[in-house]
């Protein structure tokens, strides 16, 4: 019962944004009484903190399981490209109500998985440049921190909104233009290709549920 409850919420959270997903909610949705959600978290913000756990556990499971073979700048490609079809697609209340309502969660939160994901990251850049497809010239974290802000920009605030893009093609003319500058002409060659293929067989989005 505890991952269901965890899944509800966090499905209740990603649709509405945090603050409307209220505990009564909750039950309503898994027809179950409050009494068994404070079976296994004391508070709402209890809760909260392992629907982020959940969360940003799928989606490190989800960075694992991409294709190791594939040319690194291609796979740092289809990370990003993964994340803005997840990202582009969750109520951007989501965002702003953790980072406006529970700040401390969310310092606390990223602490922990911050780092993991900045390390897998950097090691795909890592592998590009030591392929000749990523620049010898650029700085990893530089790169990383500027691939990350576009992302944002595009998947949680409205600076985008008014250009009425899909998925796919705001990532293609955003952090995907940044990516393209990363690399070297071999690496844009490929990138390129992979792009057009991408086109051709729009990527799935990863699932919430």
């Amino acid at each position: 019962m505890k991952n269901e409850i965890l899944q509800a919420s966090l499905t209740l959270c990603l649709q509405y944004g945090i603050r409307q997903m209220s505990i009564q909610k909750l039950v309503e949705s898994l027809n179950i009484s409050t009494k068994t959600v404070y079976k296994y978290f004391k508070n709402k913000e209890e809760l909260l903190e392992a629907v982020l756990y959940r969360y940003h556990g799928e989606q490190y499971q989800l960075l694992e399981n991409l294709p190791a073979g594939e040319n690194a700048a291609c796979l740092f490609f289809t990370i990003w490209q993964l994340a803005m079809d997840k990202e582009y697609h969750i109520n951007k209340v989501f965002y702003q109500d953790l980072h406006v309502y529970y700040p401390e969660l969310e310092q606390n939160v990223n602490a922990v998985i911050g780092p993991k994901f900045e390390q897998h990251f950097l090691s795909v850049i890592h592998q590009a440049m030591d392929e000749g497809a990523f620049r010898a010239d650029i700085l990893p974290p530089v790169a990383l921190r500027s691939v990350l802000v576009l992302h944002q920009a595009a998947v949680r605030t409205e600076a985008f909104n008014r250009f009425g893009l899909s998925a796919q093609t705001l990532m293609i003319h955003t952090t995907g233009q940044y990516i393209r500058s990363l690399c070297t002409p071999s690496g844009l060659q490929a990138v390129d290709a992979h792009i057009q293929a991408s086109l051709a067989t729009p990527v799935e989005v990863m699932a919430t549920e």
